[in-house]
């Protein structure tokens, strides 16, 4: 009886877990099926954005949007697996997530952002002046102290301490590595060759932190460190950053302007493209756009035309109205030539291969 009462125990038990496992099934099915919510996941980059727009669009239209900040990454897997209805990357599909995906998808940018070279030098006020080659050679080990040469002679006026370089860089995969090492791959031969880009690489010198927070945490408490992070965080937590000299020959000083003009050249027709080593006069040379993935062709999984439109407009709010809370929360917004071709993308989505926004 005992043995018996102890196993009924566990039925019910078991029960009460699938019964909870059932729910939350329905509950995910009811949000996809219901066309006034729509599901997103993605980059955590973009998320303090998207959480305002989503708040304000919320309040216009009544439209709910839940959005996953679990990363790039995490993003590409779950529109891959058609379990949200956009997902949100910081840097574009490379072939053999394409190849996954198997169908056409939309990348539609939605705001830019910077990475920058941040330092710990005590005792210097001003910003520093950095190259492409002396970047590369710090990262590539060959750059190792501050009181280099190089880094001296384009610094007149600065009393630059001679401490060893400390190099640290991200340990996990990352928008904003992606980002930093296409620069380098682009402006360098031979990081290209023997590094190259992409969201996780083979560093070959120096210490690895997981996030912007792990990267700022070893520059802050070694004097003489050198790291990237993201512009933003950069600016919320009161980091030195240096000027770069971009491919026109002039040192620029990340900011929001100076992102949005990097992004003011002649873009492609489906805007995969890093803004790295931009043509723009008054662009800063590290930095990219945060994109919004769809499906080309709306009708699948049994999704209706209410709920493609749905989501069609939404993306269409966000590179408008949706702009005017990018500089309040310190994203630069889409130039005129990214806001044309995002235009453009968006028209091209189909319901049954009709247009979706006319």
């Amino acid at each position: 009886m005992i043995r018996l009462f102890r196993n009924s125990k566990k039925l019910v038990l078991l029960s009460l877990i699938g019964l909870v496992s059932v729910l939350g099934h329905q509950n995910k099915l009811m949000a996809q099926n219901d066309d006034k919510t729509l599901l997103g996941a993605g980059s955590t980059f973009i998320y303090p954005l998207f959480s305002k727009m989503f708040s304000e669009y919320n309040q216009k239209t009544g439209i709910q949007v839940n959005y996953q900040s679990i990363g790039s990454g995490g993003g590409i897997l779950q529109l891959t697996n058609k379990t949200v209805d956009f997902g949100a990357t910081d840097g574009p599909l490379n072939e053999e997530q394409a190849k996954k995906i198997g169908v056409p998808a939309l990348h539609i940018p939605m705001a830019s952002g910077a990475v920058v070279i941040t330092y710990n030098l005590p005792g210097v006020k001003a910003h520093l002046n950095l190259t492409p080659d002396i970047i590369a050679g710090i990262y590539l080990g060959k750059i190792k102290q501050w009181n280099d040469p190089q880094i001296v002679s384009i610094n007149r006026g600065i009393s630059i301490p001679a401490f060893p370089i400390l190099v640290t860089h991200r340990s996990d995969g990352s928008g904003t590595t992606n980002i930093f090492t296409n620069y380098l791959s682009k402006v360098n031969p031979e990081w290209s060759s023997k590094v190259g880009s992409g969201g996780a690489v083979n560093w070959p010198a120096g210490l690895g932190g997981k996030g912007n927070e792990g990267v700022a945490g070893l520059v802050k408490q070694t004097p003489g460190a050198i790291g990237y992070v993201e512009l933003i965080y950069a600016l919320q937590n009161k980091m030195d950053y240096a000027l770069v000299k971009n491919k026109k020959g002039r040192f620029i000083l990340p900011s929001l302007t100076s992102v949005t003009a990097a992004g003011n050249i002649n873009l492609p027709a489906d805007a995969k493209i890093f803004l790295t080593d931009t043509e723009a006069a008054d662009g800063y040379p590290i930095c990219g756009f945060t994109w919004a993935l769809i499906y080309k062709e709306q009708n699948y999984n049994g999704r209706t035309a209410a709920r493609a439109t749905t989501l069609l407009k939404l993306l269409w709010w966000n590179i408008h109205e949706g702009q005017q809370y990018t500089t309040p929360l310190n994203y630069a917004p889409l130039s005129k030539q990214a806001l044309q071709v995002a235009e453009k993308i968006l028209k091209s989505a189909t319901y049954n291969g009709n247009s979706i926004l006319k």
